[in-house]
């Protein structure tokens, strides 16, 4: 019997993705932006070490916790009314983010952005595979949907360093606002009410457990990295994966679970969502580092920073536009392994950026990570949400988002640890510098730059010059760490993907569908 062909979307369906990317142009931005107000807000909240991971990585964690559950309340009271509801809670915590008077409240801000991103991310993307059944179409509308992503990478750093030159680095948080007016506004006219009709309540215990699971283990991992082996953080992750073998389990007896565990059944989706997370660890935590190298070791301003990020932008969005016509001539595993080769060598690039001399190996290497991960960001995403039924895409995003931004806040915090214990190993303190100032120096480079601002000139030139290279010398090991990372990425997805085959090619057979599950 012949197939019936997927409905083509039509004028209405390509408006509405414009409104969709809004809310990804947004996340991306809000991270962007962060990376190069982390030297000015340092300066004027006066955040330790470890309150300064917690300002990055909160925001990320506290979205990995409740995208599952906002995902599934998508599916069961509507995706774009999670979306609207998601993007008025975002602008009001943008504010408070914008204002806040110390590292306290800062984090706290940015939690609330979190809980607020939770509810923006599934929603776009379940709506596109609604949208887009055509999986030719769908391919495309990803690949613009993730170019918005970049898009908002390449105005953030532009916006944010002009603010930065001009403001207070409260300022940053308030782009925010007026995006999310226009999606309040566009969203109602243009974008259409998806929801799943026969889905039951939502299991307040998953909910509960799904978050007991993670903030625990978010605190051992936190802790850990800040100050080294204690029991409590030890107790924090054994607890949080113990309750995550509960929550799991208890997924398994629920007639309709907050988790849809059959989804891995499927390889498919679990390689695509494995090779994703892999990747998704590296670019936040490097981003962040290389921002501050940008600033704060190469001396360049927030907007000539900026602008050097331009490049990466440039050859990511390439990669996507390329990628959909790549996936028609080649196998998936063919296109995504070759995209992350080139990602590799691009991490090894930063093993040689030294204190003085490492500008074009920071840029060039953040250039061709982005490059070669963007066919994985575009066929991954598309194979994951295109495994699910339409009923269950909300909670097929979520799980997809869930596991990148979890793995993103992971990424921060291990390769941000990793660069940390270098950093502190390396460095080599000068005689005579008062202990205040070197207590401040060993915490972070920004604390040895503000340091050395109150030290005479000699001393303040020999601090300054060991503390570059000690924080070089920590990009050095998050850039071999991340080759690592990228490699067995690029095994996973040619061993696993290998049966997959070009998009919009015929369907395989009954046979060769088994064998891919």
């Amino acid at each position: 019997m012949k197939e019936i062909a997927p409905a083509q979307a039509g004028w209405r369906e390509w408006t509405g993705l414009t409104v969709l990317i809004l809310p990804t142009l947004l996340l991306s931005i809000d991270i962007s932006v962060l990376h190069l107000a982390v030297p000015a807000l340092t300066e004027d909240l006066r955040p330790t070490g470890s309150e300064l991971l917690w300002i990055s990585d909160i925001y990320g964690f506290l979205i990995a916790g409740f995208l599952i559950t906002m995902g599934t309340l998508g599916d069961r009271v509507g995706r774009r009314k999670i979306l609207l509801i998601g993007g008025a809670a975002f602008a009001g915590a943008s504010a408070l983010a914008a204002y806040a008077p110390t590292a306290e409240a800062l984090i706290v801000a940015r939690g609330l952005l979190g809980v607020a991103g939770a509810t923006l991310m599934p929603s776009t993307l379940s709506l596109i595979s609604n949208m887009f059944r055509d999986p030719g179409q769908r391919t495309r509308a990803i690949s613009l949907w993730m170019t918005g992503f970049i898009g908002g990478m390449v105005i953030g750093p532009l916006v944010g360093g002009v603010l930065l030159e001009h403001f207070w680095w409260g300022s940053v948080f308030l782009v925010n606002v007026p995006v999310m007016v226009v999606l309040l506004v566009a969203g109602p006219l243009l974008l259409p009410e998806y929801r799943n009709p026969g889905s039951g309540r939502i299991d307040l215990v998953s909910v509960v457990l799904s978050m007991a699971a993670v903030l625990p283990a978010i605190y051992g991992v936190k802790e850990l990295a800040a100050g080294g082996f204690g029991w409590g953080p030890a107790a924090g992750i054994v607890s949080g994966l113990a309750l995550g073998v509960v929550f799991i389990r208890r997924q398994r007896l629920l007639a309709d679970p907050l988790l849809d565990l059959k989804l891995f059944g499927d390889r498919k989706f679990s390689a695509s969502l494995g090779t994703l997370m892999l990747v998704t660890m590296i670019g936040p935590g490097l981003g962040l580092l290389a921002g501050q190298y940008l600033q704060l070791v190469e001396e360049l301003s927030p907007l000539e920073a900026g602008l050097w990020m331009l490049p990466m932008s440039a050859t990511v969005i390439v990669g996507f536009a390329v990628t959909p016509v790549l996936a028609r001539r080649f196998r998936p595993a063919h296109v995504i392994a070759g995209g992350l080769a080139v990602g590799v060598l691009g991490m090894l690039l930063f093993t040689q950026a030294g204190s003085s001399s490492g500008l074009a190996y920071v840029v060039i290497g953040q250039s061709m990570f982005f490059a070669g991960s963007s066919p994985l960001m575009v066929l991954g995403i598309d194979m994951v949400v295109g495994a699910a039924p339409p009923e269950r895409s909300g909670s097929a995003s979520a799980l997809s988002e869930t596991g990148q931004e979890f793995s993103a806040a992971l990424g921060l915090a291990v390769l941000g640890s990793l660069a940390t214990i270098v950093y502190r190993a390396s460095l080599s303190v000068p005689e005579g510098t008062p202990e205040a100032a070197a207590d401040a120096a060993r915490d972070t480079l920004g604390g040895a730059v503000g340091a050395a601002a109150d030290q005479p000139a000699g001393v303040a030139a020999e601090l300054l010059a060991t503390a570059r290279s000690a924080f070089s010398d920590g990009l050095a090991a998050a850039g071999a760490a991340s080759a690592v990372i990228m490699l067995a990425a690029a095994v996973l997805a040619v061993t696993s993907l290998r049966r997959v085959p070009p998009i919009g090619s015929a369907p395989p057979t009954p046979e060769v569908e088994h064998a891919a599950r």
